[in-house]
């Protein structure tokens, strides 16, 4: 059995956040608020449509955005909430897949962090390029 959202009317929202349903009517054309519809084609308003109106309203009466602004904002943050959760589930792969992930790969030896490998200066000099360094005068 699924819990039916609670859902309000045009008139309602309109009278609740002191604006024309005229304004509400417009900002669902521009494609800033998407309502749902009932079987009689009225327009619905869910909670998380009351909080992207609140946004509209902010940015529009505080900040004086102009609605082609608010369209840009509202799609910036969609964007980012898109890649906040994409970037989550990455993280818990990486924390759930952490021990996988570091058995694939050998320990780097001690010595590769070395400019010259170890095991050139641990080799004998020949003979020859001892002499050539003799004659010199190094």
């Amino acid at each position: 059995m699924r819990k039916r959202a609670k859902t309000f009317t045009i008139s309602a929202v309109a009278e609740e956040f002191d604006v024309h349903p005229q304004t509400l009517r417009l900002y669902e054309r521009e494609g800033l608020l998407k309502p749902s519809r009932s079987e009689g084609n009225t327009r619905l308003y869910t909670d998380a449509d009351l909080e992207r109106l609140e946004l509209i309203l902010s940015l529009t009466r505080d900040l004086g955005v102009n609605l082609a602004g608010v369209e840009i904002i509202l799609n910036m943050r969609e964007k980012m909430d898109a890649m906040q959760r994409e970037f989550e589930r990455f993280f818990n792969y990486l924390q759930n897949h952490a021990e996988e992930l570091s058995n694939l790969t050998d320990p780097p030896p001690p010595e590769a962090g070395a400019l010259v490998p170890i095991s050139r200066l641990n080799r004998p000099v020949p003979a020859k390029r001892r002499a050539a360094s003799g004659k010199s005068g190094r």
